[in-house]
Protein backbone atom coordinates (compact mmCIF):
# COMPACT_ATOMS: atom_id res chain seq x y z
CA UNK A 1 0.00 0.00 0.00
CA UNK A 2 1.61 3.67 -0.86
CA UNK A 3 1.89 5.58 1.95
CA UNK A 4 0.71 9.55 1.48
CA UNK A 5 3.95 10.70 1.82
CA UNK A 6 4.84 8.36 -1.00
CA UNK A 7 2.34 9.63 -3.06
CA UNK A 8 3.37 13.27 -2.57
CA UNK A 9 7.01 12.08 -3.55
CA UNK A 10 6.07 10.42 -6.64
CA UNK A 11 3.92 14.24 -7.76
CA UNK A 12 7.18 15.89 -7.03
CA UNK A 13 9.61 13.62 -9.15
CA UNK A 14 6.79 14.04 -11.76
CA UNK A 15 6.26 18.37 -11.73
CA UNK A 16 10.39 18.14 -11.41
CA UNK A 17 10.99 15.94 -14.08
CA UNK A 18 8.52 17.70 -16.37
CA UNK A 19 9.59 21.25 -15.29
CA UNK A 20 13.39 19.29 -16.45
CA UNK A 21 11.82 18.57 -19.99
CA UNK A 22 10.65 21.92 -20.36
CA UNK A 23 13.67 23.79 -19.30
CA UNK A 24 15.70 21.22 -22.36
CA UNK A 25 13.19 22.22 -24.85
CA UNK A 26 12.64 25.91 -23.49
CA UNK A 27 14.96 27.15 -21.02
CA UNK A 28 13.50 30.17 -20.47
CA UNK A 29 10.47 30.16 -19.15
CA UNK A 30 7.19 32.60 -19.98
CA UNK A 31 8.06 34.86 -17.27
CA UNK A 32 8.23 39.13 -17.78
CA UNK A 33 11.79 40.44 -17.53
CA UNK A 34 12.55 44.06 -16.59
CA UNK A 35 15.90 46.05 -17.58
CA UNK A 36 16.62 48.87 -15.55
CA UNK A 37 15.53 51.57 -17.21
CA UNK A 38 14.48 50.63 -20.10
CA UNK A 39 10.91 48.42 -19.20
CA UNK A 40 9.57 45.08 -18.78
CA UNK A 41 8.60 42.67 -21.33
CA UNK A 42 8.11 39.25 -22.05
CA UNK A 43 9.88 36.92 -24.82
CA UNK A 44 11.02 33.31 -24.21
CA UNK A 45 13.38 32.11 -26.70
CA UNK A 46 15.78 28.97 -27.79
CA UNK A 47 18.87 30.40 -26.29
CA UNK A 48 20.78 28.28 -23.31
CA UNK A 49 23.13 31.06 -22.36
CA UNK A 50 21.73 33.25 -19.51
CA UNK A 51 23.99 35.84 -21.07
CA UNK A 52 23.21 35.88 -24.22
CA UNK A 53 19.17 36.19 -23.25
CA UNK A 54 19.99 39.48 -20.88
CA UNK A 55 21.39 41.29 -24.17
CA UNK A 56 18.83 39.66 -26.39
CA UNK A 57 16.09 41.27 -24.07
CA UNK A 58 18.22 44.48 -23.44
CA UNK A 59 18.56 44.74 -27.00
CA UNK A 60 14.25 44.02 -27.46
CA UNK A 61 13.92 47.07 -25.29
CA UNK A 62 16.41 49.59 -27.19
CA UNK A 63 14.34 48.21 -30.33
CA UNK A 64 10.78 48.74 -29.34
CA UNK A 65 12.22 52.29 -28.42
CA UNK A 66 13.64 53.07 -31.59
CA UNK A 67 17.29 53.52 -30.03
CA UNK A 68 18.58 51.54 -33.11
CA UNK A 69 22.33 51.99 -33.02
CA UNK A 70 22.27 50.55 -29.10
CA UNK A 71 20.00 47.91 -30.27
CA UNK A 72 22.26 46.34 -32.98
CA UNK A 73 24.87 46.51 -30.51
CA UNK A 74 23.13 44.96 -27.76
CA UNK A 75 21.96 42.13 -30.15
CA UNK A 76 25.42 41.77 -31.48
CA UNK A 77 26.54 40.97 -28.32
CA UNK A 78 23.77 38.26 -28.20
CA UNK A 79 25.31 36.54 -30.84
CA UNK A 80 28.72 36.45 -29.89
CA UNK A 81 27.12 34.89 -26.37
CA UNK A 82 25.22 32.63 -28.33
CA UNK A 83 26.88 31.94 -31.89
CA UNK A 84 23.56 29.60 -32.51
CA UNK A 85 20.94 32.24 -31.53
CA UNK A 86 18.71 33.10 -34.39
CA UNK A 87 16.75 35.30 -32.60
CA UNK A 88 19.73 37.64 -31.59
CA UNK A 89 20.60 38.04 -35.78
CA UNK A 90 16.92 38.63 -36.24
CA UNK A 91 17.15 41.06 -33.73
CA UNK A 92 20.31 43.01 -35.26
CA UNK A 93 18.43 43.13 -38.84
CA UNK A 94 15.68 44.50 -37.00
CA UNK A 95 17.55 47.46 -36.10
CA UNK A 96 17.96 48.30 -39.87
CA UNK A 97 13.89 48.89 -40.66
CA UNK A 98 12.73 51.94 -38.97
CA UNK A 99 9.20 51.79 -40.15
CA UNK A 100 7.64 54.58 -38.90
CA UNK A 101 10.10 56.92 -40.15
CA UNK A 102 10.16 55.30 -43.62
CA UNK A 103 13.30 54.02 -43.64
CA UNK A 104 15.00 50.95 -44.44
CA UNK A 105 18.05 49.98 -45.05
CA UNK A 106 18.42 46.83 -47.16
CA UNK A 107 22.16 46.03 -47.45
CA UNK A 108 23.02 46.13 -43.85
CA UNK A 109 19.71 43.72 -42.92
CA UNK A 110 20.75 41.46 -45.33
CA UNK A 111 24.33 41.53 -43.70
CA UNK A 112 23.02 40.65 -40.20
CA UNK A 113 20.71 37.80 -41.31
CA UNK A 114 23.75 36.27 -43.60
CA UNK A 115 25.28 36.23 -40.70
CA UNK A 116 22.95 33.42 -39.55
CA UNK A 117 22.91 31.67 -43.24
CA UNK A 118 23.85 32.33 -46.23
CA UNK A 119 20.24 31.60 -47.66
CA UNK A 120 16.63 31.92 -46.04
CA UNK A 121 16.17 28.22 -46.32
CA UNK A 122 19.47 27.59 -44.18
CA UNK A 123 18.34 30.62 -42.09
CA UNK A 124 14.72 28.82 -41.33
CA UNK A 125 16.42 25.52 -40.50
CA UNK A 126 18.44 27.04 -37.95
CA UNK A 127 15.91 28.56 -36.32
CA UNK A 128 14.21 25.02 -34.79
CA UNK A 129 11.68 26.86 -32.61
CA UNK A 130 8.26 27.07 -34.93
CA UNK A 131 7.66 30.46 -33.66
CA UNK A 132 11.19 32.06 -34.31
CA UNK A 133 11.27 30.74 -37.82
CA UNK A 134 7.90 32.25 -38.04
CA UNK A 135 9.48 35.54 -37.07
CA UNK A 136 12.75 35.25 -39.42
CA UNK A 137 10.72 34.11 -42.24
CA UNK A 138 8.63 37.31 -42.09
CA UNK A 139 11.73 39.51 -41.81
CA UNK A 140 12.87 38.04 -44.83
CA UNK A 141 10.36 39.73 -47.13
CA UNK A 142 11.80 42.95 -46.25
CA UNK A 143 15.39 42.38 -47.23
CA UNK A 144 14.38 40.01 -50.18
CA UNK A 145 15.07 42.81 -52.61
CA UNK A 146 12.24 41.78 -54.27
CA UNK A 147 9.63 44.16 -55.66
CA UNK A 148 8.66 47.95 -53.95
CA UNK A 149 9.51 49.16 -50.88
CA UNK A 150 6.13 49.25 -50.37
CA UNK A 151 4.96 46.19 -51.88
CA UNK A 152 7.40 44.39 -49.79
CA UNK A 153 6.26 46.51 -46.25
CA UNK A 154 2.48 45.37 -47.14
CA UNK A 155 3.77 41.69 -47.31
CA UNK A 156 5.78 42.05 -44.46
CA UNK A 157 2.50 43.40 -42.18
CA UNK A 158 0.76 40.45 -43.62
CA UNK A 159 2.76 37.82 -42.71
CA UNK A 160 3.21 39.36 -38.82
CA UNK A 161 -0.88 39.56 -38.94
CA UNK A 162 -1.02 36.11 -39.63
CA UNK A 163 1.76 35.36 -36.46
CA UNK A 164 -0.47 37.13 -34.72
CA UNK A 165 -3.66 35.09 -34.96
CA UNK A 166 -1.30 32.23 -34.52
CA UNK A 167 -0.34 33.45 -31.19
CA UNK A 168 -2.81 35.80 -29.97
CA UNK A 169 -1.56 35.84 -26.56
CA UNK A 170 1.82 37.23 -26.94
CA UNK A 171 1.83 40.69 -26.43
CA UNK A 172 5.82 40.49 -28.25
CA UNK A 173 3.91 39.30 -31.59
CA UNK A 174 1.07 41.77 -31.48
CA UNK A 175 3.12 44.76 -30.91
CA UNK A 176 5.47 44.08 -33.66
CA UNK A 177 2.52 43.59 -35.89
CA UNK A 178 0.96 46.67 -34.62
CA UNK A 179 4.56 48.41 -35.61
CA UNK A 180 4.12 46.70 -39.54
CA UNK A 181 1.20 48.37 -39.34
CA UNK A 182 2.56 51.72 -38.63
CA UNK A 183 5.47 50.88 -41.37
CA UNK A 184 2.45 50.35 -43.81
CA UNK A 185 1.66 54.02 -44.57
CA UNK A 186 5.24 54.57 -46.27
CA UNK A 187 5.29 58.16 -44.41
CA UNK A 188 1.71 59.17 -45.36
CA UNK A 189 -0.56 58.58 -42.23
CA UNK A 190 -3.46 56.24 -42.98
CA UNK A 191 -5.87 56.93 -40.23
CA UNK A 192 -8.05 53.84 -40.24
CA UNK A 193 -4.71 51.54 -40.29
CA UNK A 194 -2.79 53.81 -37.36
CA UNK A 195 -5.83 53.84 -35.73
CA UNK A 196 -5.62 49.99 -35.45
CA UNK A 197 -2.34 49.71 -33.99
CA UNK A 198 -3.21 51.74 -31.65
CA UNK A 199 -5.81 49.48 -30.57
CA UNK A 200 -3.40 46.61 -30.44
CA UNK A 201 -0.43 48.71 -28.65
CA UNK A 202 -3.03 50.07 -26.33
CA UNK A 203 -4.71 46.60 -25.38
CA UNK A 204 -0.64 44.80 -24.69
CA UNK A 205 -0.67 48.37 -22.37
CA UNK A 206 -3.27 47.31 -20.48
CA UNK A 207 -1.78 44.08 -19.74
CA UNK A 208 1.44 45.11 -18.78
CA UNK A 209 1.64 48.77 -18.47
CA UNK A 210 5.64 48.54 -18.05
CA UNK A 211 5.80 47.24 -21.44
CA UNK A 212 7.82 50.41 -23.59
CA UNK A 213 6.86 49.10 -27.38
CA UNK A 214 3.05 48.84 -26.08
CA UNK A 215 3.06 53.24 -24.71
CA UNK A 216 5.09 53.97 -28.02
CA UNK A 217 3.37 52.19 -30.72
CA UNK A 218 0.00 53.40 -28.96
CA UNK A 219 1.40 57.36 -28.91
CA UNK A 220 2.29 56.74 -32.44
CA UNK A 221 -0.96 55.28 -33.61
CA UNK A 222 -2.92 59.37 -32.12
CA UNK A 223 -0.18 61.58 -32.15
CA UNK A 224 -2.21 63.96 -34.47
CA UNK A 225 -4.46 66.48 -32.83
CA UNK A 226 -7.81 64.88 -33.89
CA UNK A 227 -7.01 61.60 -31.74
CA UNK A 228 -4.57 62.52 -29.08
CA UNK A 229 -6.55 63.10 -26.24
CA UNK A 230 -6.56 59.47 -26.62
CA UNK A 231 -2.90 57.93 -25.96
CA UNK A 232 -2.41 61.17 -23.14
CA UNK A 233 -1.88 58.04 -20.66
CA UNK A 234 0.65 56.58 -22.56
CA UNK A 235 2.08 59.83 -23.13
CA UNK A 236 2.38 60.28 -19.15
CA UNK A 237 3.62 56.63 -18.80
CA UNK A 238 6.12 56.32 -21.66
CA UNK A 239 9.10 58.71 -19.78
CA UNK A 240 8.74 57.07 -17.28
CA UNK A 241 8.39 53.48 -18.36
CA UNK A 242 12.11 53.84 -19.80
CA UNK A 243 13.87 56.85 -18.06
CA UNK A 244 17.21 55.93 -19.57
CA UNK A 245 15.99 55.92 -23.64
CA UNK A 246 16.31 59.56 -24.73
CA UNK A 247 13.34 58.93 -27.44
CA UNK A 248 11.26 57.64 -24.58
CA UNK A 249 11.68 61.01 -23.16
CA UNK A 250 11.12 63.15 -26.70
CA UNK A 251 8.42 60.82 -27.91
CA UNK A 252 5.81 61.96 -24.61
CA UNK A 253 5.67 65.45 -26.42
CA UNK A 254 4.04 64.16 -29.99
CA UNK A 255 1.20 63.85 -27.96
CA UNK A 256 1.82 67.25 -26.03
CA UNK A 257 2.40 69.04 -29.19
CA UNK A 258 -0.75 67.77 -30.92
CA UNK A 259 -2.62 69.08 -27.79
CA UNK A 260 -0.91 72.14 -27.21
CA UNK A 261 0.36 71.31 -23.70
CA UNK A 262 3.49 73.34 -23.97
CA UNK A 263 4.71 73.09 -20.50
CA UNK A 264 4.93 69.33 -21.01
CA UNK A 265 6.44 69.57 -24.55
CA UNK A 266 9.06 71.50 -22.72
CA UNK A 267 9.85 69.19 -20.14
CA UNK A 268 9.79 66.32 -22.41
CA UNK A 269 12.54 67.96 -24.53
CA UNK A 270 14.51 68.71 -21.58
CA UNK A 271 14.81 65.34 -20.30
CA UNK A 272 15.22 64.04 -23.99
CA UNK A 273 18.35 66.70 -24.56
CA UNK A 274 19.62 65.63 -21.06
CA UNK A 275 19.43 62.24 -21.47
CA UNK A 276 21.24 61.83 -24.95
CA UNK A 277 23.47 64.00 -23.79
CA UNK A 278 24.71 62.28 -20.78
CA UNK A 279 25.26 59.55 -22.48
CA UNK A 280 26.79 60.65 -25.54
CA UNK A 281 29.50 62.10 -23.10
CA UNK A 282 29.18 58.94 -21.54
CA UNK A 283 30.35 57.54 -25.12
CA UNK A 284 33.26 59.90 -25.71
CA UNK A 285 30.70 62.15 -27.88
CA UNK A 286 30.14 65.75 -27.35
CA UNK A 287 26.57 67.11 -26.09
CA UNK A 288 24.06 67.59 -29.16
CA UNK A 289 22.95 71.09 -29.63
CA UNK A 290 21.25 70.52 -32.97
CA UNK A 291 18.82 68.00 -34.00
CA UNK A 292 15.28 66.63 -33.43
CA UNK A 293 14.92 66.90 -29.78
CA UNK A 294 16.37 70.71 -29.40
CA UNK A 295 14.35 71.78 -32.09
CA UNK A 296 11.25 70.24 -30.40
CA UNK A 297 12.61 72.59 -27.19
CA UNK A 298 13.44 75.84 -29.11
CA UNK A 299 9.43 75.62 -30.48
CA UNK A 300 7.96 74.85 -27.00
CA UNK A 301 9.79 77.54 -25.67
CA UNK A 302 8.83 79.99 -28.41
CA UNK A 303 5.31 78.94 -28.07
CA UNK A 304 5.67 79.65 -24.21
CA UNK A 305 7.45 83.01 -24.38
CA UNK A 306 10.96 82.28 -23.58
CA UNK A 307 12.41 83.97 -26.12
CA UNK A 308 15.85 84.24 -24.43
CA UNK A 309 15.75 80.23 -23.78
CA UNK A 310 14.61 79.49 -27.15
CA UNK A 311 18.00 81.86 -28.46
CA UNK A 312 20.12 80.12 -26.27
CA UNK A 313 19.56 76.63 -28.20
CA UNK A 314 19.78 78.13 -31.43
CA UNK A 315 22.75 79.66 -30.42
CA UNK A 316 24.32 76.52 -29.32
CA UNK A 317 23.09 74.85 -32.24
CA UNK A 318 24.50 77.68 -34.48
CA UNK A 319 28.30 76.92 -32.87
CA UNK A 320 27.73 73.11 -33.09
CA UNK A 321 26.55 73.55 -37.03
CA UNK A 322 30.04 76.26 -37.78
CA UNK A 323 32.16 73.85 -35.96
CA UNK A 324 30.72 70.88 -38.42
CA UNK A 325 31.21 73.10 -41.31
CA UNK A 326 34.73 74.10 -40.47
CA UNK A 327 35.99 70.29 -40.12
CA UNK A 328 34.09 69.24 -43.52
CA UNK A 329 36.20 71.85 -45.25
CA UNK A 330 39.88 70.80 -43.23
CA UNK A 331 39.04 67.18 -44.19
CA UNK A 332 38.19 68.90 -48.05
CA UNK A 333 35.07 67.43 -48.08
CA UNK A 334 31.83 68.78 -47.85
CA UNK A 335 29.77 67.36 -44.75
CA UNK A 336 27.64 64.52 -46.45
CA UNK A 337 23.98 64.98 -44.55
CA UNK A 338 24.69 68.87 -43.52
CA UNK A 339 22.99 67.25 -40.24
CA UNK A 340 23.72 70.51 -38.05
CA UNK A 341 23.62 72.73 -40.70
CA UNK A 342 20.14 71.90 -41.69
CA UNK A 343 19.07 71.98 -38.07
CA UNK A 344 20.70 75.06 -37.58
CA UNK A 345 19.04 76.47 -40.95
CA UNK A 346 15.41 75.27 -39.84
CA UNK A 347 16.37 76.47 -36.14
CA UNK A 348 16.77 80.20 -37.10
CA UNK A 349 13.53 80.39 -39.64
CA UNK A 350 11.52 78.54 -36.46
CA UNK A 351 12.77 81.85 -34.36
CA UNK A 352 12.09 84.69 -37.42
CA UNK A 353 8.34 83.83 -37.89
CA UNK A 354 7.68 83.00 -34.63
CA UNK A 355 8.95 85.98 -33.11
CA UNK A 356 8.25 88.63 -35.98
CA UNK A 357 11.84 89.66 -34.61
CA UNK A 358 12.94 90.66 -38.06
CA UNK A 359 15.63 92.59 -36.39
CA UNK A 360 17.34 90.54 -34.06
CA UNK A 361 21.13 89.48 -34.27
CA UNK A 362 19.32 86.20 -35.09
CA UNK A 363 18.33 87.40 -38.87
CA UNK A 364 22.45 87.92 -39.10
CA UNK A 365 23.25 84.23 -37.65
CA UNK A 366 24.38 82.36 -40.85
CA UNK A 367 25.70 79.55 -41.34
CA UNK A 368 27.73 77.94 -44.67
CA UNK A 369 25.18 75.51 -45.92
CA UNK A 370 26.36 75.52 -49.98
CA UNK A 371 26.20 72.05 -51.31
CA UNK A 372 22.60 71.14 -49.43
CA UNK A 373 20.04 71.67 -51.14
CA UNK A 374 16.90 72.02 -48.46
CA UNK A 375 19.27 74.06 -45.82
CA UNK A 376 20.35 76.52 -49.32
CA UNK A 377 16.56 76.70 -50.09
CA UNK A 378 15.02 77.13 -46.49
CA UNK A 379 17.12 79.58 -45.77
CA UNK A 380 16.80 81.76 -48.53
CA UNK A 381 13.18 81.46 -47.82
CA UNK A 382 13.18 82.64 -44.11
CA UNK A 383 15.85 85.49 -44.65
CA UNK A 384 13.68 86.78 -47.49
CA UNK A 385 10.47 86.23 -45.47
CA UNK A 386 12.53 88.30 -42.63
CA UNK A 387 13.65 90.98 -45.39
CA UNK A 388 10.21 91.45 -46.78
CA UNK A 389 8.50 91.75 -43.35
CA UNK A 390 10.84 94.13 -42.05
CA UNK A 391 10.98 96.33 -45.54
CA UNK A 392 13.94 95.45 -47.24
CA UNK A 393 11.91 94.79 -50.61
CA UNK A 394 14.93 94.53 -53.14
CA UNK A 395 16.60 91.72 -50.54
CA UNK A 396 13.34 90.21 -50.61
CA UNK A 397 12.97 90.09 -54.10
CA UNK A 398 16.81 88.98 -54.95
CA UNK A 399 15.96 86.00 -52.38
CA UNK A 400 13.10 85.18 -54.14
CA UNK A 401 14.52 84.68 -57.22
CA UNK A 402 17.25 82.14 -55.33
CA UNK A 403 13.97 80.12 -54.52
CA UNK A 404 12.83 80.14 -58.20
CA UNK A 405 16.11 78.86 -58.99
CA UNK A 406 16.50 75.74 -56.40
CA UNK A 407 13.03 74.82 -56.15
CA UNK A 408 13.15 72.47 -59.61
CA UNK A 409 16.03 70.92 -58.29
CA UNK A 410 14.17 69.91 -54.69
CA UNK A 411 12.59 66.82 -56.62
CA UNK A 412 15.97 65.05 -56.99
CA UNK A 413 16.03 65.84 -53.09
CA UNK A 414 12.80 64.20 -52.02
CA UNK A 415 13.38 61.38 -54.04
CA UNK A 416 16.91 60.36 -52.75
CA UNK A 417 15.18 60.65 -49.67
CA UNK A 418 12.70 58.07 -50.85
CA UNK A 419 9.50 60.30 -50.37
CA UNK A 420 7.08 58.82 -52.58
CA UNK A 421 5.85 60.51 -56.01
CA UNK A 422 2.63 61.24 -54.73
CA UNK A 423 3.13 62.43 -51.09
CA UNK A 424 1.95 65.85 -50.37
CA UNK A 425 4.53 67.09 -48.12
CA UNK A 426 6.66 67.37 -51.29
CA UNK A 427 4.45 70.91 -52.04
CA UNK A 428 5.83 72.48 -48.96
CA UNK A 429 8.55 74.12 -50.69
CA UNK A 430 6.25 75.72 -53.10
CA UNK A 431 3.92 77.10 -50.42
CA UNK A 432 6.89 78.53 -49.17
CA UNK A 433 7.71 80.30 -52.47
CA UNK A 434 4.10 81.39 -52.39
CA UNK A 435 4.36 82.91 -48.99
CA UNK A 436 7.79 84.84 -49.68
CA UNK A 437 5.40 86.24 -52.71
CA UNK A 438 2.38 87.18 -50.99
CA UNK A 439 5.23 88.69 -48.19
CA UNK A 440 6.55 90.98 -51.09
CA UNK A 441 3.32 92.05 -52.99
CA UNK A 442 1.86 92.64 -49.66
CA UNK A 443 4.96 95.26 -49.12
CA UNK A 444 4.77 96.73 -51.73
CA UNK A 445 1.05 97.95 -50.98
CA UNK A 446 -0.74 94.93 -52.83
CA UNK A 447 -3.07 93.31 -50.14
CA UNK A 448 -5.45 91.98 -52.06
CA UNK A 449 -3.21 90.35 -54.28
CA UNK A 450 -1.08 89.34 -51.27
CA UNK A 451 -4.59 87.55 -50.07
CA UNK A 452 -5.16 86.07 -53.71
CA UNK A 453 -1.69 84.85 -53.32
CA UNK A 454 -2.25 83.01 -50.40
CA UNK A 455 -5.35 81.55 -50.56
CA UNK A 456 -3.92 79.99 -53.62
CA UNK A 457 -0.63 78.47 -50.96
CA UNK A 458 -3.69 77.05 -48.34
CA UNK A 459 -5.59 75.55 -51.00
CA UNK A 460 -2.29 74.17 -52.22
CA UNK A 461 -1.89 72.40 -48.53
CA UNK A 462 -5.60 71.08 -47.87
CA UNK A 463 -3.80 67.95 -48.47
CA UNK A 464 -0.77 68.43 -46.35
CA UNK A 465 -0.77 65.73 -44.11
CA UNK A 466 -0.12 66.91 -40.24
CA UNK A 467 3.28 67.82 -39.50
CA UNK A 468 3.63 65.71 -36.19
CA UNK A 469 5.99 68.20 -34.78
CA UNK A 470 6.72 71.94 -35.49
CA UNK A 471 4.38 73.45 -38.06
CA UNK A 472 5.59 72.50 -41.97
CA UNK A 473 5.57 75.18 -43.47
CA UNK A 474 7.33 77.34 -40.64
CA UNK A 475 5.08 80.05 -41.00
CA UNK A 476 1.39 78.01 -41.39
CA UNK A 477 -0.40 79.33 -44.24
CA UNK A 478 -3.81 79.75 -42.73
CA UNK A 479 -2.27 81.58 -40.01
CA UNK A 480 -0.01 84.21 -42.65
CA UNK A 481 -3.75 84.45 -44.61
CA UNK A 482 -5.54 85.89 -41.27
CA UNK A 483 -2.39 87.95 -40.62
CA UNK A 484 -2.97 89.88 -44.25
CA UNK A 485 -6.37 89.39 -43.67
CA UNK A 486 -6.51 91.58 -40.58
CA UNK A 487 -4.12 94.10 -42.53
CA UNK A 488 -7.13 94.62 -44.99
CA UNK A 489 -9.90 95.57 -42.30
CA UNK A 490 -11.27 92.10 -42.94
CA UNK A 491 -11.31 90.77 -39.85
CA UNK A 492 -14.76 87.92 -40.51
CA UNK A 493 -12.36 86.54 -43.15
CA UNK A 494 -8.96 86.79 -41.06
CA UNK A 495 -11.04 84.94 -37.93
CA UNK A 496 -12.14 81.88 -40.19
CA UNK A 497 -8.49 81.71 -41.32
CA UNK A 498 -6.69 81.62 -37.82
CA UNK A 499 -9.82 79.04 -36.51
CA UNK A 500 -8.58 76.49 -39.57
CA UNK A 501 -4.96 77.01 -38.73
CA UNK A 502 -5.76 76.09 -35.36
CA UNK A 503 -7.38 73.00 -35.86
CA UNK A 504 -3.98 71.78 -37.38
CA UNK A 505 -2.20 73.06 -34.72
CA UNK A 506 -3.94 73.28 -31.36
CA UNK A 507 -3.15 76.03 -29.00
CA UNK A 508 -0.47 77.50 -31.10
CA UNK A 509 0.15 80.98 -29.52
CA UNK A 510 0.55 83.13 -32.89
CA UNK A 511 -2.50 81.64 -34.01
CA UNK A 512 -4.05 82.20 -31.14
CA UNK A 513 -2.88 85.96 -30.76
CA UNK A 514 -4.45 86.53 -34.27
CA UNK A 515 -7.47 84.94 -33.33
CA UNK A 516 -8.04 87.23 -30.45
CA UNK A 517 -7.01 90.38 -33.06
CA UNK A 518 -9.59 89.68 -35.28
CA UNK A 519 -12.13 89.13 -32.82
CA UNK A 520 -11.60 91.96 -30.96
CA UNK A 521 -11.92 94.28 -34.26
CA UNK A 522 -14.82 91.97 -34.94
CA UNK A 523 -16.12 93.40 -31.30
CA UNK A 524 -16.66 89.78 -30.29
CA UNK A 525 -16.31 90.77 -26.60
CA UNK A 526 -16.65 87.57 -24.88
CA UNK A 527 -14.68 85.48 -27.72
CA UNK A 528 -11.55 87.63 -28.05
CA UNK A 529 -11.86 87.35 -24.00
CA UNK A 530 -11.80 83.25 -24.23
CA UNK A 531 -8.93 83.85 -26.20
CA UNK A 532 -6.71 86.28 -24.54
CA UNK A 533 -7.40 84.16 -21.33
CA UNK A 534 -6.23 81.45 -23.11
CA UNK A 535 -2.96 82.86 -23.91
CA UNK A 536 -2.31 84.60 -20.96
CA UNK A 537 -2.28 80.79 -19.21
CA UNK A 538 0.00 79.74 -22.39
CA UNK A 539 2.35 83.20 -21.32
CA UNK A 540 2.60 82.69 -17.79
CA UNK A 541 6.31 81.95 -17.61
CA UNK A 542 6.92 84.43 -20.63
CA UNK A 543 9.93 86.71 -20.44
CA UNK A 544 8.87 90.07 -18.64
CA UNK A 545 9.21 92.18 -21.54
CA UNK A 546 7.62 89.78 -24.18
CA UNK A 547 4.93 92.14 -25.67
CA UNK A 548 2.02 90.01 -27.04
CA UNK A 549 2.17 88.44 -23.54
CA UNK A 550 1.70 92.08 -21.80
CA UNK A 551 -1.22 92.70 -24.30
CA UNK A 552 -3.15 89.62 -23.43
CA UNK A 553 -2.63 90.29 -19.50
CA UNK A 554 -3.22 93.96 -20.38
CA UNK A 555 -6.51 92.75 -21.78
CA UNK A 556 -7.52 90.63 -19.09
CA UNK A 557 -7.00 93.21 -16.54
CA UNK A 558 -9.23 95.30 -18.01
CA UNK A 559 -11.95 93.94 -19.78
CA UNK A 560 -15.18 92.81 -16.93
CA UNK A 561 -15.55 90.17 -20.26
CA UNK A 562 -12.10 88.68 -19.12
CA UNK A 563 -13.25 87.63 -15.13
CA UNK A 564 -13.39 84.33 -14.95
Amino acid sequence: MTSVFDRRTTRCMNRSLFLVVVLLVSPWLIRAETIAGLGTATFPTSTHSAAAQSDFMRGLLLLHLFEYTDAAHTFVAAEKEDPGFAMAYWGEAMTFNHPVWNQVNVSAGQAALAKLGATAQERAQRAADPRERAYIGALEILYSGAGTKHERDAQYAAAMEQLSRAYPKDDEVQLFYALALLGKSEGVRDVPTYLQAAAIAKAAFLRNPDHPGAAHYWIHGMDDPEHADGALVAARALSKIAPDAPHAQHMCSHIFLALGLWDDLVAANVAATSVGNRQGVAKGRPPAHCGHYNYWLEYGYLEQGRIGDAKKVIAGCRTEAMEAGMAARARGTVDPDHASVGSFVEMRARFLVDTGRWQDEVAGWKVDCSGALMPEFNDAFSTGFAAAESGDLPAARKLFATLDRLLPQLTAVFDEAGVPSGDPSRRVPEIQRLELQAAILAGEGHGDQAVGVMEQAVSSGQELPYAFGPPSPEKPADEFLGELLLKEKKAPQARKAFEASLKRAPRRAESLLGLARAESAMGDAAAVADSYRALVEIWKDADADFAPALEARRYVSTSPHAVQ
